[in-house]
């Protein structure tokens, strides 16, 4: 599947813990991220991220567009919901990108949990099908 990972500053931190704790699930996944966010990522876990421009230089649009084509599966965007944010606007879309393309989308850690343990499960599976792709006989 692919993955988007995307954190503001004061989030950063929660996403290396997150991705270091998931790494095993995450390493068998194509992962995406925002500029900053994702060498961080890189650097402390060793995963192989495609990076993006940061969030306000449109890193988030073009996270957005591959949600508006059906090539991203899941998104984990942790926010900082105390600061105001320059790209508001952006952040707003992607959101509602999700919600359109019904894309997972995980805003803080407590719901990545619960998502990172579906896709562990493979509960996601019918995003091969949103995608046009055959399912699985095998899957459970």
């Amino acid at each position: 599947m692919n993955i988007a990972l995307i954190a503001h500053d004061k989030k950063k931190d929660d996403m290396i813990r997150f991705t270091t704790a998931y790494q095993a699930i995450l390493q068998e996944h194509t992962l995406f991220a925002t500029g900053t966010t994702g060498q961080k990522i890189m650097d402390a876990t060793g995963l192989t991220v495609t990076r993006f421009q940061s969030g306000p230089l449109g890193g988030d649009q073009e996270i957005g567009a591959l949600i508006a084509n059906n090539k991203m599966d899941m998104v984990f965007f942790f926010r900082d919901p105390l600061t105001a944010q320059p790209h508001e606007p952006d952040v707003t879309a992607l959101i509602r990108l999700c919600d359109v393309y019904s894309v997972p989308l995980a805003t803080n850690m407590g719901t990545g949990e619960v998502l990172i343990r579906g896709l562990e499960r493979n509960d996601l599976s019918w995003r091969n099908i949103v995608r046009g792709e055959v399912p699985d006989n095998n899957m459970e």
